[in-house]
């Protein structure tokens, strides 16, 4: 008997408590993007999500899981790592949010820099992204990712499913709120 092919048009895993949730897990429309802090496309997509969520307000729920792809964007891993380092200090959106504003910007000495402007622990923060405690948990994210079709970044699941064409903020309401 052979196995049934696996289905990555459909979200393998759900948003569950490990990931980064803007909103709520029981809002009507979701979100969830595998992302790089590096991707230009990303970066457009940044400016059409906080669209979405004026828009959508508390009927959106965003997830926003890490798919650094290392070979093209050299700093997509440290800078998600530092983004993982600033949610431990319960900062992760705010980080997340500066990385996208600044992406030609991501060398370490820009994300220390990030994390003095939102009043971390700086010391914490530089010795966590020295020691790359977050390393593992970025990997998790991205091998999630691959398990789930994402080849490139952005990387979009609307309501569960995967979304493979246009992610400009018409269509994008226009599918979330089918």
């Amino acid at each position: 008997m052979t196995p049934e092919p696996l289905d990555t048009t459909r979200l393998l895993l759900p948003i569950h408590a490990d990931d980064h949730i803007y909103g709520t897990e029981t809002a009507p429309y979701a979100l969830v993007e595998f992302g790089d802090y590096q991707c230009p496309g990303c970066g457009q997509l940044f400016a059409i999500i906080r669209d979405l969520q004026a828009a959508l307000g508390d009927r959106l729920c965003i997830v926003y899981r890490h798919y650094p792809l290392g070979g093209i964007h050299p700093d997509a891993q440290a800078a998600a790592e530092a983004a993982e380092a600033a949610g431990a200090q319960g900062r992760f959106w705010q980080m997340h949010d500066l990385l996208f504003q600044n992406q030609n910007a991501l060398k370490r000495k820009n994300l220390v820099a990030y994390a003095e402007s939102l009043g971390l622990d700086v010391d914490r923060f530089r010795n966590e992204l020295k020691e790359r405690v977050y390393e593992d948990r970025v990997r998790e994210d991205f091998r999630r990712g691959v398990q789930n079709g994402v080849f490139q970044t952005p990387g979009l699941f609307l309501n569960g499913v995967r979304h493979d064409g246009a992610w400009d903020r018409d269509t994008l309401v226009q599918i979330l709120t089918r």
